[in-house]
């Protein structure tokens, strides 16, 4: 394929999330309500839903909101117009594609049609709903751009605020992240730091939003796209964000550094995050297209699977093996993080081994440089997408006390509950590869169907005389459809030297 941008007519709807909204109404994908509903029923009806849901008539302000978008690796792969196994892959292809911008003006710009300032830049007048029953208050999720002082590069993130008032929200910023080492710098000046949060943009754009890559990364959103980008300025700082993005709240968090409680959470993993002392962002104004398709985010319960986190997580993840496998095997054939153990904490590799060792060299590979508590490398003819052939490989394949590697003492995600607040733990690494030196033995192929193929002979007694057989190739040789006839008829050749050789199949001693 071409790794050139595609260039052409600037339309500003092709990569809107109401577009993209609109082409699932075909799929089986969306869940569409039209009933007037309260904020407080949405996040009942999202939690475990497999489909997008849009809701058309919500709250006081009768105004649309969609989630559980990125809650499908069927929907991201939609996204990059590719099957699902292969979105790391097309994302692969796509971050070779130079990036290009379309600057346009406030007047140009979809994302800026309504302006909000001062006592009308509300957060309260948004659809912000409560997510989980122990969460502190209502938040919403978005990608975030702000500006590294330091590189003049823009940064790009996910981020979630906790609403604090009309003007005031928590952000979240207590994982290890650049945006926390930026903003910690800032504020160690004494300095605001300028930040543009995005509510409302293409699946692409999040995806883009959780990679941490050493470019400026408003670029990264037009390389995944492989289009160019149309940009606006923002109103009240310099950042530059997506301009046909359905919705901007800009503001700064202020210079106090880590001062407010905030919290609980529902954590992507499945359980609470609990209260920390968090940055205060200050909202300065609210642009918007004159339609604006509002977007929530699920993050938590228990299906992780069916989260928009939990697959953002897992499609990274899995960029991120791939990426480091490069220098040292030669052979991957596959790679999948299973969405439903949070996207990360899990994968799978599957590989084709030219030389021993290689399927350790990829374990200890993936857990020394890619933030994986457990990995499992098995031989190419296993599915990793398969639960059930997953299974069946470590029944059959794995001896633990040869085939299990565990390294301790080693920096997990702070989120993971199994840590109970230590700040290091352990990981494992899961061979489940069969030695090379066993690999071509017969008994451990895979058991198929017969398929009756096979060179034909005139009876039993010549297809014998041209060399061993298994049973199937003497049903095939005398074009046999029931085979009980092919049992009486070696039954009478055994008085003619009929013998079995160490692979069951049948021959006649010379």
């Amino acid at each position: 394929m071409d790794d050139r941008i595609t260039t052409g007519r600037n339309d500003l709807d092709r990569f809107r999330l109401r577009t993209f909204i609109d082409g699932l109404t075909d799929s089986g994908e969306l869940d569409i309500r039209d009933d007037r509903l309260d904020l407080a029923d949405l996040a009942d009806i999202m939690q475990g839903n497999e489909k997008a849901v849009w809701f058309r008539n919500v709250g006081d302000e009768r105004m649309e909101l969609v989630g559980n978008v990125l809650a499908s690796r069927t929907r991201l792969a939609r996204a990059f117009d590719c099957e699902p196994r292969k979105v790391a892959l097309e994302m692969q292809r796509r971050l070779r594609i130079k990036p290009e911008f379309i600057d346009l003006d406030r007047a140009s710009a979809p994302v800026q049609e309504v302006v909000l300032q001062g006592a009308d830049a509300d957060l309260t007048k948004l659809p912000v709903h409560l997510q989980h029953a122990a969460d502190g208050a209502p938040y919403m999720a978005a990608v975030d751009y702000v500006i590294d002082p330091a590189t003049g590069m823009t940064n790009s993130g996910f981020r979630r605020l906790m609403l604090r008032g009309r003007h005031e929200a928590g952000v979240d910023l207590n994982a290890p992240s650049d945006l926390r080492a930026i903003y910690m710098a800032a504020s160690a000046r004494g300095e605001k730091l300028p930040i543009a949060f995005v509510i409302g943009s293409h699946p692409i754009d999040h995806v883009s939003a959780t990679m941490r890559v050493p470019v400026d990364e408003l670029g990264l959103v037009s390389s995944l796209r492989a289009a160019p980008l149309p940009v606006v300025k923002c109103l009240t700082c310099d950042i530059r964000v997506p301009a046909d993005a359905e919705m901007v709240i800009e503001g700064y968090l202020d210079e106090r550094g880590y001062v407010e409680k905030e919290g609980p959470y529902g954590e992507y993993l499945g359980y609470y995050g609990g209260v920390k002392m968090n940055p205060v962002f200050h909202v300065t104004a609210i642009t918007h297209r004159a339609d604006p398709l509002f977007m929530t985010t699920t993050i938590s319960g228990n299906r992780m699977d069916l989260t928009d986190t939990s697959n953002l997580e897992a499609l990274r993840c899995e960029l991120n093996v791939w990426e480091a496998l490069k220098p040292v095997v030669r052979e991957p054939v596959a790679v999948f993080a299973p969405v439903a153990s949070g996207g990360s904490m899990s994968v799978r590799v599957a590989l084709k081994q030219r030389f021993p060792g290689e399927a350790r060299t990829a374990l200890y590979t993936i857990l020394g440089s890619v933030g994986v508590k457990n990995a499992f490398v098995v031989d190419p003819d296993i599915d990793i997408f398969s639960d059930q052939q997953m299974e069946w490989a470590l029944g059959t394949r794995f001896q633990a006390d040869k085939d299990l590697i565990i390294v301790s003492g080693v920096r997990l995600s702070p989120l993971d509950p199994s840590l109970h607040g230590s700040p290091v733990g352990a990981k494992a690494g899961y061979d489940l590869t069969w030695p090379m030196a066993a690999a071509g033995k017969w008994e451990l192929s895979t058991p198929t169907p017969p398929t009756y193929a096979g060179a034909k002979f005139a009876s039993i007694r010549a297809a014998l005389e041209h060399g061993p057989k298994r049973f199937e190739a003497l049903m095939a040789a005398v074009g046999s459809r029931d085979g009980r006839e092919i049992v009486r008829e070696l039954d009478t050749l055994r008085d003619s030297g009929l013998e079995r050789d160490d692979q069951g199949r049948y021959f006649l001693k010379a």
